[in-house]
């Protein structure tokens, strides 16, 4: 694999804003109780899981800011319009496609899917312009 300095600060802010629009995204003003409504989840239960959730929540987006910045660099993307594109390319093509599967195959509302998907893609598409302008 190809080195290259990493901006590790970037990365973990990266990582942080991520986090940040998941909660706006799943907040009561968005589309926290269409998305509880649909898997099933009480605030009760949202609640007691949130410590733990969260702590996996931040460990996964680090996980996935690094593996970002290397497509980022291996697509030479230096501005904000390529690190959208990075980041839009790597949703479309892993994310949305896996989980579409399980929503075709668990017969999962295709709401889901959209709401799930929506905050993917977006966290993405940010994501990705963080860590191509900011070197």
């Amino acid at each position: 694999m190809q080195q290259f300095p990493i901006n590790v600060l970037a990365l973990l802010v990266a990582a942080v804003v991520r986090t940040i629009i998941g909660a706006i995204w799943y907040s009561p003003a968005l589309f926290g109780a269409p998305w509880m409504a649909l898997v099933q989840c009480t605030e009760a239960d949202m609640k007691r899981r949130m410590p733990r959730a969260l702590i996996v929540d931040l460990v996964g987006n680090f996980i996935m800011a690094f593996v970002l910045v290397h497509a980022v660099h291996y697509a030479g993307a230096t501005s904000l319009p390529q690190g959208i594109a990075v980041g839009f390319f790597n949703w479309i093509g892993f994310v949305a496609v896996a989980t579409l599967f399980s929503v075709n195959f668990e017969g999962r509302p295709f709401k889901l899917f959209a709401i799930n998907n929506g905050f993917q893609m977006l966290s993405l598409l940010v994501m990705g312009a963080i860590v191509a302008v900011w070197r």
